[in-house]
């Protein structure tokens, strides 16, 4: 054999192997996803569940994780399909004090994603968004221009309205910063927030948002609240069925202030329920706080590679559900 048909052979082995393994990911198997029929599908219109892990807020503890290392680590280690980057936006050091160190965060963290072929939640971490606008308009804007037709990306525009907000604000709030998002990207997947911290989705399936496509309404829970249970799970049940597409843009396995009781019977039962519904999910958190929902011990590297023991109960818990359901 020549050496120069050896070369080429092992070239077109080595690129046939990296092939093989990029279409695996994530991205590659579902593509774009889009809303159709109330659900939230894939490129082939069926629910993709995806399942994965949210940063959290991009200040305090949580903003030393904001790195494409960590990224990767969640990737191939925690086997995630997609992660959520939670940007601060009204605390200090948050966007609107800093809007280029902030966006900068975000972008270091969306840009491996895409690499590693997982979807992102770009969202817009904030109780009181409609106080910010103009502010939300022109991030979205941003992020919009530099992501548009990304099949990995996904905007978030509203966490958590706080509980005294009605859904006429949000809805306004929302067909606002919809409108820009969609001047310059018309068709990627947006996540809506809903009232009372992203518990009240019936009341949005009631009189959801009309006139844009690929639109998505976000649930939250914490599996062992007390107040988190039967009754709130009814109300998911109810959009769901009105035909609202939902996705768990934040779960946690303690209780609703971050820390209580990690009940895994409690946990047991939610995840069945998202499993039976097929919604995509991202767990709350990546930090190392002291507290239940955190996923890393105080003191955890910054850059992945974690041991068990670097883990809290939350963390050995969420990594190994993950690895198995998204093998």
């Amino acid at each position: 054999m020549k050496k120069s048909t050896g070369v080429f052979l092992l070239s077109l082995i080595f690129n046939t192997a990296l092939f093989a393994q990029s279409a695996q990911t994530p991205v590659a198997i579902n593509g774009a996803l889009s809303v159709e029929n109330g659900i939230i599908v894939n490129k082939s219109g069926s629910a993709p569940q995806l399942r994965g892990i949210s940063f959290s807020w991009s200040i305090w503890g949580g903003r030393k994780y904001y790195n494409p290392a960590v990224v990767d680590w969640l990737a191939n280690d925690f086997k995630v399909s997609i992660i959520r980057a939670s940007m601060a936006v009204q605390p200090d050091h948050g966007y609107l004090q800093e809007p280029v160190q902030q966006t900068q965060l975000v972008v270091n963290v969306v840009d491996q994603a895409i690499k590693d072929g997982i979807y992102v939640l770009i969202d817009w971490h904030d109780h009181h968004s409609n106080l910010h606008i103009p502010q939300s308009k022109a991030f979205f804007t941003e992020m919009a221009k530099k992501y548009t037709g990304v099949p990995n990306v996904i905007y978030e525009i509203w966490n958590e309205p706080e509980g005294t907000i009605s859904w006429d604000t949000v809805k306004n709030y929302a067909v606002q910063v919809v409108t820009e998002i969609r001047k310059y990207d018309p068709d990627n997947l947006i996540v809506v927030g809903s009232p009372r911290w992203d518990q009240d989705v019936d009341v949005a399936a009631a009189n959801p948002i009309t006139g844009f496509k690929n639109i998505a309404y976000s649930f939250h829970f914490y599996a062992s609240d007390p107040y988190h249970q039967e009754k709130l799970r009814a109300k998911a049940d109810l959009a769901i069925k009105k035909g609202l597409p939902l996705m768990i843009t934040e779960w946690g396995v303690g209780e609703s202030n971050g820390n209580g009781k990690f009940d895994k019977m409690l946990v047991k039962t939610w995840l069945q329920w998202m499993e039976d519904n097929r919604l995509s999910w991202a767990n709350w958190n990546i930090t190392d706080k002291d507290e239940t929902t955190a996923l890393l011990v105080p003191g955890a590297p910054d850059n992945g590679g974690w041991t068990d023991d670097q883990l809290t109960a939350a963390g050995v818990y969420i990594r190994e559900k993950l690895r198995e359901l998204n093998k």
